[in-house]
Order: C-alpha cells, then sequence, then structure tokens
C-alpha cells in the first residue's frame, strides 16, 4: 500500500545543482556556528533555509543532551522538512557538531525561488517529504503523549496529531523499557501530553497542540482573502492545489484533521493510481503538501460556526474563538460526519471504546478483543477489513438485508469470505455496557437479542452534513445538503444561491458520495471561482 513520502533509508544523496545554490547564497548570507551552538531549537519557527558549506549539524536527544543519531547533516546537505512550507514549528532540536559554516536564507525567499524554479521546488519537496515520514514513523519530535489508552483528552490529541501526519511519540503507562519509565516518572505516571523539553500541557486538546506547533495560524482580523475553503476533506484539499496554482489566494480552514471523512479510512483500493491502495489520510496530506507548495495556507482545527455578508458582496466566517476571516468568495466542502446513535452512555464512552475512525491510532485497541463495526457502506467496509488484522474476531451490524447497495462489490466478496468477519443482517446495536469503558453491546437481530462482549465499537453510520454555519445564505434542502447548479436555478453545477458561495463534495445535494468524484469536483470548481474573481474585481 502506498505511504506518505519516500524513504529516506533509500533515497540516493543528490546535492543541490551549482546553479541552485547560488540563487540560495544570492538571497541569504553566511553564517558561522561555534562546535555545540544550537542551529536551530525545539518550537523555532522554521522561518529560515539552512545550506551546509562546511561541518556538521547533528540532532540532540532534548532530555539527554546527547547526539541523537549516528548521521548528521554535512556539507550540500539542507535542515527542514515539510513543515517549512507552512513555517510551522520546529521539532528537532539541531545542534553543530563541529565548527559549522552554513548559508540562511529567509524562508520567503526560497518559497519564490520554489515557484520559479520548478526543479529546486522538486528537489527540496522530496526530501522535506521523506523526513517528515522518518520523523513520523520514529516519533522523533518534541510532542510526547502518555496514556492515551487511558484519557479521551489524552487520545484526541494523539489521533489529531496522527491523521495530520504531525510527529509525535507514545508511550504506555505500563511500559518496562528505560525510556518509557523516564517518560511516565516525570509526569507522575498519569495520562499527560509533553511539549518541548517536557513542558506538561494543562488540560491538552488539539487546538492547545496546534498553536504550540504553529499550525493554529495567527489569521488577522477581518484579514480579506480571494478565497475562504471550508473543509480540508478531498473536495476542499484539491480546490487549495488548484486554487494555488492559478494564484488564487486561499485558505483552508478545517475543524479536525486535513483528510475530512476520507482520513479515517485505513485503505482506498478503488482510486485510480494507487493499485495497490493508499489510506485516506496518506493520499490527502499529499495533496495538502502540493496546495502548501503553491502557496495555499491551513489553518486547523478551526471551526466556522457563522457566515455573514459585508456590503461589497465578499463573505465573513466566523471560527470558534470569534475571529473573522472574509473572502471574496467562499468553497463550502465540509462533507459529512457520521451519525451518533440514540444509545444511552454513548457520549461518556467516545473515546473509551467508542470510535468513529478506523485507523493505526484506533487498531491497537482492537487486541485481544472482538470488535464490532456499525454500518454498510464502504468506509464500514474498509474498518472492518482492517481492523480483522488486529481484533480477535469482526462483526459487522447492517440495518439491511445485503451489502450490495451501499458497498463496492469488490469489497462485499472480501467480507462475505473473511472467516475473520462475520455478517450481521437486519441487525442494530439497543445498548452499551460499561463505566470507564466499553465492556459490551447488546445486538438485536430481527426476534432475539445477545450480548456481544467488546472493547472496540466503531460507529460508521449515515451521513449528516455540517451546514449550519451558513447562516441562511446559501439553500439548502430539507436534509441539510447545500443546493447547486438547476436546483439552486443556477446554470453552473457547483455554483448556490448565493453568489460567491460554491460547494462541492458530499456537502453538496445530488453528489456522488466517493473520494474521486469530490476529488474531481474540487479541482473543477476552481475555473468557475477565478472567472467569478476576475468578473467581480474592483475597479483599479
Amino acid at each position: 500500500m502506498e505511504t506518505l513520502g519516500q524513504d529516506l533509508e533509500t533515497m540516493r544523496r543528490v546535492p543541490l545543482a551549482a546553479e541552485h545554490v547560488d540563487a540560495i547564497c544570492a538571497i541569504g548570507g553566511e553564517k558561522l556556528y561555534p562546535a555545540g551552538t544550537i542551529v536551530m531549537d525545539i518550537g523555532e519557527p522554521m522561518d529560515r533555509f539552512v545550506y551546509v558549506l562546511e561541518g556538521e549539524i547533528e540532532v540532540v536527544n532534548p532530555y539527554t543532551g546527547e547526539r541523537m543519531f549516528e548521521s548528521g547533516l554535512g556539507p550540500t546537505q539542507f535542515l527542514g522538512e515539510i513543515g517549512f512550507l507552512s513555517g510551522s514549528t520546529n521539532y528537532l532540536k539541531m545542534r553543530a557538531a563541529v565548527d559549522t559554516r552554513v548559508i540562511e536564507a529567509p524562508r520567503r525567499g526560497v518559497l519564490e525561488l520554489m515557484s520559479r524554479i520548478p526543479e529546486l521546488s522538486d528537489h527540496l519537496i522530496t526530501v522535506f517529504a521523506a523526513r517528515r515520514r522518518k520523523q513520523f514513523e520514529l516519533g522523533n519530535a518534541a510532542v510526547k503523549v502518555v496514556g492515551a489508552d487511558r484519557d479521551a483528552a489524552v487520545q484526541a490529541v494523539e489521533r489529531f496529531l496522527s491523521r495530520n501526519r504531525i510527529p509525535f511519540k507514545s508511550y504506555d503507562l505500563d511500559a518496562k523499557d528505560e525510556q518509557s519509565v523516564q517518560v511516565c516518572t516525570l509526569i507522575g505516571h498519569e495520562p499527560a501530553v509533553l511539549l518541548g523539553n517536557g513542558t506538561r500541557l494543562e488540560d491538552p486538546t488539539p487546538r492547545k497542540v496546534a498553536q504550540y506547533l504553529g499550525l493554529d495560524l495567527d489569521i488577522c482580523s477581518r484579514r480579506t482573502y480571494d478565497l475562504v475553503i471550508v473543509g480540508g476533506g478531498p473536495a476542499g484539499v484539491a480546490a487549495a492545489v488548484y486554487a494555488g496554482s492559478e494564484g488564487i489566494e486561499a485558505l483552508v480552514v478545517e475543524d479536525t484533521a486535513v483528510g475530512g471523512q476520507a482520513g479515517t479510512s485505513s485503505r482506498i483500493e478503488n482510486y485510480m493510481g494507487f493499485p495497490t491502495g493508499i489510506s485516506g489520510t496518506d493520499l490527502t496530506w499529499r495533496g495538502q503538501v502540493q496546495a502548501m507548495k503553491f502557496g495555499t495556507r491551513f489553518v486547523m482545527p478551526r471551526r466556522v460556526e457563522a457566515l455573514s455578508k459585508r456590503d461589497d458582496g465578499s463573505y465573513c466566517v466566523t471560527l470558534d474563538d470569534g475571529d473573522e476571516l472574509c473572502a471574496r468568495a467562499l468553497l463550502v466542502a465540509t462533507g459529512v460526519q457520521y451519525r451518533r446513535l440514540p444509545l444511552a452512555n454513548l457520549e461518556e464512552l467516545e473515546g473509551a471504546g467508542i470510535f468513529y475512525s478506523a485507523t493505526e491510532m484506533e487498531a491497537r485497541f482492537c487486541a485481544k478483543t472482538e470488535a464490532v463495526v456499525i454500518g454498510g457502506g464502504n468506509s464500514a467496509g474498509q474498518a472492518a477489513m482492517y481492523l480483522s488484522r488486529a481484533a480477535s474476531h469482526v462483526h459487522l451490524v447492517v440495518r439491511s438485508g445485503s451489502l450490495a447497495a451501499s458497498m463496492s462489490s469488490y469489497l462485499s466478496q472480501r467480507l462475505e469470505a473473511d472467516p475473520r468477519v462475520t455478517i450481521h443482517y437486519h441487525s442494530e446495536v439497543t445498548a452499551l455496557h460499561g463505566d470507564d469503558w466499553l465492556e459490551g453491546l447488546t445486538l438485536k437481530t430481527k426476534d432475539s437479542e445477545r450480548r456481544i462482549d467488546t472493547r472496540a465499537l466503531f460507529i460508521m453510520i449515515g451521513a449528516a452534513p455540517n451546514t449550519d454555519w451558513l447562516s441562511g445564505l446559501a439553500a439548502t434542502d430539507d436534509k441539510g445538503f447545500v443546493l447547486t447548479g438547476a436546483a439552486a436555478g443556477q446554470g453552473d453545477d457547483y455554483a448556490t444561491t448565493a453568489p460567491g458561495i460554491f460547494a462541492v463534495g458530499d456537502v453538496r445535494a445530488g453528489s456522488v458520495k466517493r473520494v474521486a468524484s469530490a476529488v474531481g469536483e474540487g479541482s473543477v470548481v476552481v475555473s468557475r471561482i477565478w472567472q467569478y474573481l476576475e468578473d467581480t474585481r474592483p475597479q483599479g
């Protein structure tokens, strides 16, 4: 299956071309770091490009002060990873191992060079992406998550970091290895999130971690963009790529993690170009990197709560803490979210045995227990197949009598043939059991009921659009999906009843609920938005 970035271990080291180095030198300056000097510290913004001329830069363990890896960065190499594109926070402590001479250039200047020199852009992004992959896989970062299996708030942070492919290290409170014992002792053997050199985050939330990492951009109140894209799923990310490539100044606002509902899918096998499959998170992460290369900005996790229209025809979105963003055009790409079941104790057990995504993070809770997946769509089917590798057995609960109408044929055939999966047709969950963590559930099938002992329930039913924030400015159908095209009295398939507001993807009434169609709509709509911006551009 395709994964993010290239394998840094097998990449051939290729120095920057001489003309590219000359271009960087022209906008930068030479600097000397004596041995032992910190070149870039944890928590420092990645606002400069550092190219090594002589010497060596090493990665430092922030807890021991010792060198972390045998190899370092030497002449012709450079610092940074994919966060450089957005200017986010540095995750690693970098130190001059010997007297080291470098060229330092401002980030904005290097980004401008990348926009003009595609060969330089390709080289830097390939290395940056490979480094992010390596950091993510090894957990080399400034964020340490301790005891997520015992605390829903800590688990929410871990899920946010994982889905956004942000490097972090997870520690089990019961682990006996030296490093885990050291970290757990540091925080008194209680669930916690550590930042930087051991700063404990009080009342941890994804938003607080995002602020520390520079993901929650410092947005100027009433700043006007060309386009604000609400929603970072496949449709929103595709639009972000094409908007950036067309020179449209765009900002994507995402309330959870880039990837949307597709990001909860462990494996997508029917998306063209990936014959061995790709996870929804990796697919949209690649798109996010492309969009950032073209200058599109992402802000998360921020939720849009209201929408208003100004006298000049532009639109302003109000975010969850009162910040306001304005744009001449707005793209609604908020997708849909899984519905909750009307069960007692559901909210109390969310994150404590009840989940709405099935990725590597959630799969670990299935070890030595039976897992139950509720839903008959592709997402539920993919989840059942993925979880069957970790759980002792998987139960797929379906209200109807067949999977044919709601699930791809290849997937339903696999499920029906898999001895590790039992499909319960004409069934529903009627009760949950457990206080601090899910211990079991009651399954009703026609006229009979039975209890299934499980510590992992995955709910993937229905699709509720997230459109209340539109404040009535763009019309929706009786289910909340945005009306576009002929249904909205428009000749444009993606135009809504409000001039300058467009909608794409699953949130659009009548759309095909598939990743490929969402990407296609997000790509196509940009040409309409560009034309609208041109037609309404203020004179002079």
